[in-house]
């Protein structure tokens, strides 16, 4: 009998220079036998290896340097339970993530100790996540192989991970692309302005304060990819201090622009952001009514998800430069955070012998304009507090719901003050900024688990999601950049995102009928236009803009790799990463008898055979001589 596991791939994903990830290494199936990891040094033929997550790390290291070993791999399967609470740290990330992007010479920092490096390396077998359930299965499946000592019978896995970029031999970005055999790693950003921008306001434009988040993350294993502390408690942080704005009345009258940007593929090259700065230069529609020329500060919400020391929240912010724009971006914070009085929300500045700001979406900003003012939020000093970066391991267990809360609390704050600029600030307004924690824990609900998910009451108010179980990786970019503001493949956290924004940075627009696409005045949009009945629209300036390489050009149907460009500082650290294409994934396991137990049932079968004949012939035999005598 065949039973089909529940599992999460590892895939084979590519960049200029190579390949990372994992594929079957020819083009078909991989069948083996299961085994426990601690059976692997007598392992005498390829074997699927069931490895215990907490020793996933150490064991793909070992593989990478032990060719021997390599050879006896034919798949690997990490159980998923079990040591969810003794587990300390795990990280497949290196130890400072993206630091060919830095805008400083020190990369040897280690912004993340846990990080062993293990999810940038290639392996030609297939490796899967189990479920919790599947685990133990295929515990109950080792523990028989290893009773099974007559060889009789063995319990196989049988994997399907053949990706295209192997059947084609294509072993980098360039050559699968040229061959159609991948597709590069992309997806929608969203951005906001708050108030709306008018077509007068457009004319006479304010200093910009952009304030940022990521909303994507990456993990050895595609799929689960959530990413809860890193980035998305910043991106929850992000959408509660846009919501507790909103209820402010005469922002208009604030000397300051508040726009706020969800940045998709930034863990994968800084995708979102390099190519927002991109649209921005060209002026493209996608950031019709703002220029780079008029950004004056950028604050990021990193990590903020882990925010609490000794019962207090403390955040640190780390500052892009020292200036005194900068300075009043660090006032800004210290005074939202004594304004906040007995929630005892704490920020710090980060220490002065970090090399420079972490690892964020700003460095894309600096790189591309060294003169940006900028802090980063985020939850630890001078080192990741999150021990399952990029790990599966980073979900809401590994958050603290009050953290993210209060991290919005002192952001909402800190941005009336800085918005107010040199205007006296009106106290009454600012201590009646208070965020809705209700809202935190539901945002973590929709964005961080599977029940409720996606289908969570408040993403069913604005989209109908294609999965309730959210994954946060950025996914591919198929075909030509949208020049509508309506992408057709924009995923479910994006489009979330866009109609949340939307609906909260919005005012109702003189039409109430429903809509269900554009709406009449070219300063509406339409919110919640995928649920039943439509949506609603309202005057509101928020868009998608895309998010893939800035080396990359869709043309003639097919995407091309371009030259490095002098305007573009980040080009040349650029991978550019593609996904392999696939046509199915799966893995199940079954029970199949041994070549030799074959033979002796063959033997066995024609020796039976044999004995019956003879018998039948003296039995014949008989039988005619005892009827002669009658």
């Amino acid at each position: 009998m065949y039973v089909n596991i529940e599992s999460f791939p590892c895939v084979r994903l590519l960049n200029l220079s190579g390949e990372i990830g994992c594929s079957n290494p020819g083009h078909g199936q991989i069948i083996a036998p299961v085994v426990r990891f601690n059976s692997i040094d007598q392992l005498v033929q390829p074997s699927a290896v069931l490895l215990p997550l907490d020793q996933m790390s150490d064991f793909f290291l070992r593989v990478s340097n032990d060719p021997e070993l390599y050879h006896k791999v034919a798949g690997v399967l990490v159980e998923s339970n079990g040591v969810h609470n003794s587990l300390l740290e795990l990280s497949p990330d290196r130890k400072f993530p993206q630091e060919d992007f830095a805008p400083y010479s020190n990369v040897s920092h280690d912004w993340n100790p846990a990080g062993s490096g293990i999810m940038w390396n290639r392996y030609d077998f297939p490796a899967f996540l189990l479920s919790e359930e599947s685990t133990q299965t295929l515990r109950k499946i080792a523990d028989k192989n290893e009773k099974s000592n007559n060889g009789y019978q063995a319990n196989v896995a049988e994997f399907d991970l053949v990706m295209q970029t192997t059947r084609a031999e294509t072993h980098d970005s360039e050559s699968c692309l040229k061959e159609q055999s991948c597709l590069p790693l992309g997806g929608q950003s969203v951005w906001a302005s708050l108030p709306a921008m008018s077509n007068e306001s457009m004319k006479h434009q304010k200093p910009i304060i952009m304030v940022v988040a990521s909303q994507d993350s990456a993990s050895f294993f595609r799929d689960r990819s959530l990413g809860a502390d890193s980035p998305l408690s910043g991106l929850i942080a992000l959408l509660t201090a846009v919501d507790a704005l909103s209820h402010l009345h005469d922002l208009s009258k604030l000397k300051k622009q508040l726009v706020f940007a969800a940045f998709d593929g930034e863990a994968w090259g800084y995708l979102g952001s390099r190519k927002f700065l991109q649209e921005l230069d060209e002026g493209d529609d996608s950031v019709n009514g703002i220029n780079s020329s008029m950004i004056e500060q950028v604050l990021e919400i990193g990590s903020v998800g882990k925010g609490i020391s000794q019962g207090h929240p403390l955040f640190y912010a780390h500052a892009a430069r020292n200036s005194s724009i900068s300075e009043k971006m660090l006032d800004a914070l210290q005074s939202g955070s004594d304004s906040l009085g007995s929630d005892n929300v704490k920020v710090k500045p980060a220490a002065a012998s970090n090399p420079g700001v972490p690892p964020s979406s700003l460095m894309a900003f600096m790189r591309k304009n060294t003169s940006t003012s900028g802090v980063v939020l985020e939850d630890f000093d001078s080192q990741f507090s999150n021990r399952f970066y990029h790990s599966y391991l980073d979900n809401p267990a590994n958050i603290n719901s009050s953290a993210i809360a209060a991290a919005a609390a002192l952001v909402a704050r800190s941005l009336y003050i800085l918005a107010t600029a040199d205007m006296p600030v009106d106290l009454i307004t600012l201590n009646n900024i208070k965020v809705n924690v209700t809202l935190v824990e539901e945002l973590i609900g929709c964005l961080l688990t599977c029940d409720p998910g996606l289908s969570c009451g408040l993403a069913n108010s604005f989209i109908l999601p294609s999965n309730s179980c959210p994954s946060h990786y950025v996914g591919v970019f198929q075909d030509s950049p949208p020049s509508t503001q309506f992408p057709a493949y924009a995923d479910d956290t994006s489009r979330f995102i866009w109609n949340f924004l939307a609906d909260r940075t919005g005012t109702m627009a003189g039409n109430t009928s429903s809509c269900t696409g554009k709406c009449g005045d070219e300063s509406e949009i339409c919110v919640g236009a995928e649920v039943e009945g439509g949506g609603r629209c309202v005057v509101s300036t928020t868009r998608y803009v895309p998010a893939y390489s800035t080396r990359l050009k869709f043309e003639d149907n097919a995407w091309h790799v371009l030259p490095v460009n002098s305007s573009d500082p980040m080009g040349a650290a650029d991978p550019v990463w593609t996904e392999s294409y696939w046509n199915t994934i799966s893995l199940r396991v079954y029970a199949v008898q041994s070549t030799s137990s074959d033979w002796l049932v063959l033997l066995a079968g024609l020796s039976v055979t044999a004995v019956s004949y003879l018998g039948v012939i003296v039995g014949r035999t008989y039988i005619s001589k005892m009827t002669k005598r009658d």
